[in-house]
């Protein structure tokens, strides 16, 4: 079984992560920045503070882990501006101190930078709130970075565009960089779906050093 830090583990996304790793008997370091805070408890799970904008911090975090899962930056607030960028670059950083004995590192990304089926991209439709916009586009800045990277086993996982909590099927479809949408033209994925797609992802790495989605 892999050896699992999350940061941002007590998040909407985070906090599926953990259960779908915890479940499947993976261990797992829930890095969050007051672990008094955390509620979750399990015989597989470690609590610890970090910082995901430190690189020594990730690095700290990083040591002796298999794979490093980012889940910061996600929903559609002013203050996750301030997260997705830096992150990126810490994340890499601090994974960079390690050398050769560094952990793959999986990123929680964004959906506005993945075509449509009519062949823009999603960031570009009519309606989306100035505030989602700006999160998706520093998620795309974010990919961007991560693109350049190639000293880092890195993987960057694009959610649909609805994707929010709700029932866990175990059943999903993938692509790379194109929207994943049903017969009707809907793309979405519960967060808990979601986190079976990522722990699959780490079981059986398939997008080392690229960008994937999943959906419905």
């Amino acid at each position: 079984m892999a050896k699992i830090a999350v940061f941002g583990a007590n998040g909407t996304v985070g906090t599926r992560i953990v259960d779908e790793a915890l479940d499947r008997g993976h261990h797992v370091t829930a890095v969050v920045r007051d672990p008094s805070k955390y509620a979750r408890s399990a015989p597989d799970l470690t609590v610890v503070t970090g910082d995901v904008l430190d690189p020594s911090s990730v690095a700290s975090v990083a040591e002796g882990q298999d794979v490093v899962v980012s889940a910061v930056g996600g929903g559609d607030g002013k203050g996750h501006l301030a997260v997705i960028g830096p992150s990126a670059e810490a994340l890499v950083e601090g994974l960079r101190m390690a050398g050769d004995a560094a952990p793959r590192l999986i990123a929680v990304g964004g959906a506005g930078s993945l075509r449509t089926p009519l062949g823009g991209l999603v960031w570009d439709a009519e309606g989306v709130p100035e505030d989602l916009l700006r999160t998706m586009h520093a998620h795309g800045d974010a990919l961007d970075f991560y693109r350049t990277v190639d000293d880092v086993k890195w993987t960057n996982f694009s959610p649909s565009t609805s994707f929010a909590p709700g029932e866990r099927t175990g059943t999903y479809r993938t692509a790379l960089d194109d929207l994943v949408v049903d017969e009707n033209g809907n793309s979405d994925i519960s967060t808990e779906d979601y986190a079976v797609a990522l722990i699959d992802e780490i079981e059986n790495p398939r997008h080392i050093g690229e960008r994937f989605t999943a959906g419905y």
